[in-house]
């Protein structure tokens, strides 16, 4: 088998922006978004879902419907966009685990909003995140799940018991775990050890810059994972650029030499900076990962895990 880095092949799950370019943005243009698609493929991405993070959902509809416009306009980005990803804003509103994700716009999943969400995307939603506990009697995750929609829990404290009557409602994935909770949380019972414990039944993404996850605790977590394990990056538009200033949703943020997006309290993480080439990289040198298992975990999987192989 090529490496992963032969193939050119990957496959990002969640991305929000590229070498400057933020897909959160009302008014992104045609080429910025063309040259972020074409600088995704030249750093080995053959395909990724535009993510779509937490606002009104107004907003949302306006912010998916730009993405479908400016995708259908253009061959390439036609073929790297098999479908986007909604994040929120049906999430956890505790602080630690919302993250970036504004608090006057999360709420309680609804039908009627999620159907409004869907239509925006123009029937190219492919994964959705949310948060379990607050989907009363899962009706969302049955309601996506329903419509062939991989349904993710992200930004969630949920228990063990809501994770299970979750996964029994059709929730498949947990959208980068070890991330989108606070720093300082219960040493065994934490929704990073309810995940990892519910492998048989979910996809476990996560992010592999080393920032969001130090190495040796995503070796860990890759191993215990096993079959079930996704990598994403989280994209930012820093990605593929490095230092300086850019925004993502609301947010202004300052990369600096640590190559991080940290909200500007430094409290919480702002997306990643981290590329999927880099990750094939880190996993190799950091991990010692080899090249089937990088395969798998960036270009397999990935597409297994929303249905596209």
């Amino acid at each position: 088998m090529k490496s992963a880095t032969a193939d050119g092949n990957y496959f990002d799950l969640q991305l929000n922006g590229y070498i400057g370019v933020d897909f959160q943005q009302e008014d992104l243009t045609a080429e910025g978004f063309y040259g972020a698609c074409e600088a995704i493929a030249r750093d080995g991405c053959s395909g990724f879902l535009a993510t779509i993070i937490t606002e009104s959902i107004d907003v949302m509809c306006a912010r998916l419907a730009r993405i479908v416009e400016l995708r259908e306009g253009h061959d390439l980005a036609r073929r790297m966009i098999p479908g986007i990803h909604i994040e929120g804003p049906f999430l956890s509103p505790e602080r630690g685990y919302r993250g970036a994700h504004p608090l006057d716009a999360i709420h309680p999943a609804n039908i009627d909003e999620i159907k409004r969400l869907l239509d925006a995307a123009g029937g190219l939603t492919r994964l959705f995140t949310l948060d379990p506990d607050h989907d009363a009697g899962f009706a969302a995750t049955r309601y996506l799940a329903d419509q062939g929609i991989t349904v993710s829990a992200g930004h969630t404290d949920a228990s063990i018991d809501v994770l299970r009557g979750a996964i029994d409602h059709g929730l498949s994935m947990v959208t980068h775990v070890g991330n989108g909770c606070p720093g300082q949380m219960h040493r065994h019972d934490n929704i990073t050890q309810r995940a990892l414990s519910l492998r048989d039944d979910l996809w476990l993404c996560f992010i592999g810059d080393g920032v969001h996850v130090p190495f040796f605790a995503l070796d860990n977590y890759i191993h215990v994972a096993g079959d079930r394990a996704v990598m994403v990056t989280d994209a930012m538009p820093a990605a593929g650029l490095g230092k300086g200033t850019f925004t993502i949703g609301r947010w202004t943020v300052e990369v600096g030499d640590d190559m991080a997006a940290w909200a500007p309290d430094r409290t919480h993480l702002l997306g990643a900076v981290v590329t999927m080439a880099q990750t094939a990289t880190n996993l190799r040198e950091q991990l010692g990962l080899s090249d089937q298992d990088v395969h798998r975990l960036l270009v397999t999987n990935p597409r297994r895990a929303v249905g596209l192989q």
